[in-house]
């Protein structure tokens, strides 16, 4: 899953909004030339794109850095994204021994480790205890309202947390210190029984994310607890599981049927050889929320009526598709495209559009088409949810 670095001219030519049909004109006005190679197919949009679409893209690149001693964080919210309502995202950064403080929040926060090392720990309302090391690829879910806090081990660690709800900030969460700077100190005596200069040094604000050094080993980090251990793990190895293979990639999806903690996100991670499709089909069950881990790619989204926009995407990118609205997303690149698709939902689904025809009686899809026995015998009863291309594909600029 590497990080494809920018493409400073596409063929070595400056794209003009032209179509291979002869729509559009030269531009030669002020413009970020940069920017519309990295979106190709907003400046020349297919042919089949119609009618008006809100965006469905947003780049980490383009979001606030919050910077502190011990790592970073920026978050994609309905601020950045105003159509993505359903869930939000936060990519973050620890150091070494940084520490995401001990906080909670009112959403569940589901999170996916894109390389490094983190310790989890977490307590429940039973007073049940959960400490966990993390490693790329892995889970972790905390329920809402439950508290918890991460931090980095050995050469520190990068993930996304994605919240269950769209109009989430990270920087508007229920931390520890944040309590005790705005709880008067007699306060704090009373309710732990210590004089008041026991607290002469806490400190004044939220801290959110600090330096700490790099803790010892879990087994000498854990807390005996009169009341047990959580009875559900708050982590899952993706990575380890076992994907579903086609000519044209890979999928693991998780939900609770296998990650029983996590009752309000479903995710699927989708590998997309060069080539290859994440096939046509759309989600009956809610919208989707995508983070492109590597590579390149690009989605038409249709909603019907005659509309349908195409969107391109790279490393960083968060993508959003509207419940149940059709889409497809084309590797458009070299390498391998890999991504995540979430979902507000305790269960994974999807509609697979070519199984759909495959089932339902062939009379009624040709007249229903116009089309023959060549594509009608070409359906397949098995869902394939990553096809590979069975003749070249033009990409960007020659459509």
């Amino acid at each position: 899953m590497e990080n494809n670095p920018p493409n400073p001219l596409w063929n070595g030519v400056i794209p003009q909004p032209i179509r291979k049909d002869g729509a559009g004109a030269t531009d030669f006005g002020p413009r970020d030339v940069m920017r519309d190679l990295e979106n190709p197919d907003m400046l020349v949009p297919p042919a089949t794109d119609a009618g008006t679409m809100p965006n469905m893209k947003f780049a980490f690149s383009d979001t606030h850095m919050q910077l502190n001693h011990g790592g970073w964080s920026r978050e994609i919210t309905v601020r950045e994204l105003p159509i993505a309502t359903t869930l939000a995202g936060v990519n973050m950064r620890l150091t070494p021994g940084g520490v995401r403080e001990m906080h909670w929040h009112q959403q569940a926060e589901w999170a996916f480790m894109i390389l490094g090392r983190a310790r989890i720990t977490a307590v429940d309302q039973n007073g049940r205890n959960f400490i966990a090391d993390v490693g790329m690829g892995d889970l972790w879910y905390f329920p809402r309202g439950i508290p918890h806090s991460i931090q980095g081990l050995e050469d520190g660690c990068e993930f996304l947390l994605v919240f269950d709800d769209g109009s989430f900030s990270d920087l508007n969460t229920l931390s520890i210190s944040d309590w005790f700077a705005h709880t008067p100190r007699d306060v704090l005596s009373a309710n732990f029984g210590v004089p008041e200069n026991a607290f002469a040094f806490i400190p004044n604000k939220q801290r959110y994310i600090y330096q700490d050094t790099v803790p010892g080993s879990i087994d000498s980090q854990k807390v005996s607890d009169p009341n047990g251990t959580m009875p559900l793990s708050l982590t899952h190895r993706l990575l380890a599981q076992d994907p579903i293979v086609t000519p044209g990639g890979t999928v693991r999806i998780v939900d609770s049927s296998n990650f029983p903690i996590s009752t309000t996100i479903a995710a699927a991670l989708v590998e997309v050889k060069p080539g290859g499709m994440r096939e046509m089909h759309w989600h009956p069950n809610n919208d989707e929320w995508q983070y492109y881990l590597s590579g390149m790619a690009r989605m038409t989204v249709f909603a019907g009526q005659g509309t349908a926009r195409t969107f391109d995407y790279r490393a960083g990118d968060v993508g959003y598709v509207p419940f149940a609205f059709g889409h497809y997303i084309q590797n458009t690149g070299n390498t391998s495209l890999w991504f995540l698709e979430m979902f507000k939902s305790d269960r994974f689904a999807d509609l697979s559009l070519n199984q759909w025809m495959a089932l339902t009686p062939s009379q009624l899809v040709s007249s229903n088409l116009q089309v023959g026995p060549e594509l009608m015998n070409a359906l397949r009863k098995q869902k394939w949810p990553v096809v590979k291309y069975p003749l070249p594909v033009q990409f960007p600029f020659n459509n």
